[in-house]
């Protein structure tokens, strides 16, 4: 089961007037947020209220922050129901090390496939966001998912195309 602040998160993100606010605070940290999110100013207020209180956004003395190191914490909350063999490399939800050996690699790989959404294509930065945050060689990451079939890629662009669903 999902716990309550992963809940609120996965809400903030799925209002769009939230989730444009929190986009413009990561992509365009010196804008104001009203006038990057193309919302009116109280709009933009309100939602960064809301982001301010799911812990994804902070007001400083500058103006507004975007808290991306929030997803983060909010993987170590998750209850984990992962085989043993994930304990071994994953460590407060990150991966210590690749496996050098094929078949527990797979096996991390397929875990970290499942982030991914069938039938959506990402942008390639799109997916260095989600794999930073369990390792910070991304971009072997990336390979190793792309090689073993878990994501498709063209153009730019991933899609999941293996993995338990």
């Amino acid at each position: 089961m999902i716990g309550k602040d992963v809940s609120r998160v996965l809400g903030l993100l799925g209002q769009e007037d939230t989730l444009r606010v929190f986009a413009s605070l990561v992509l365009r940290p010196d804008a104001p947020p009203a006038e990057a999110a193309g919302l009116e100013p109280e709009e933009a207020e309100q939602a960064l209220t809301r982001l301010a209180r799911g812990g994804l956004a902070v007001r400083e003395e500058g103006g507004w922050r975007a808290r991306p190191e929030r997803f983060r914490e909010l993987l170590k909350e998750i209850p984990s129901e992962r085989p043993t063999l994930l304990d071994t490399f994953l460590v407060d939800g990150r991966l210590v090390s690749i496996p050098a050996k094929r078949s527990k690699r797979l096996v991390v790989l397929d875990y970290i496939a499942g982030l991914f959404e069938p039938g959506v294509r990402y942008a390639e930065k799109d997916v260095d966001v989600v794999l930073r945050a369990f390792h910070d060689d991304h971009a072997a990451l990336r390979r190793h998912l792309v090689d073993e079939r878990f994501l498709s890629r063209e153009n730019g662009f991933y899609w999941r195309s293996g993995g338990t669903v």
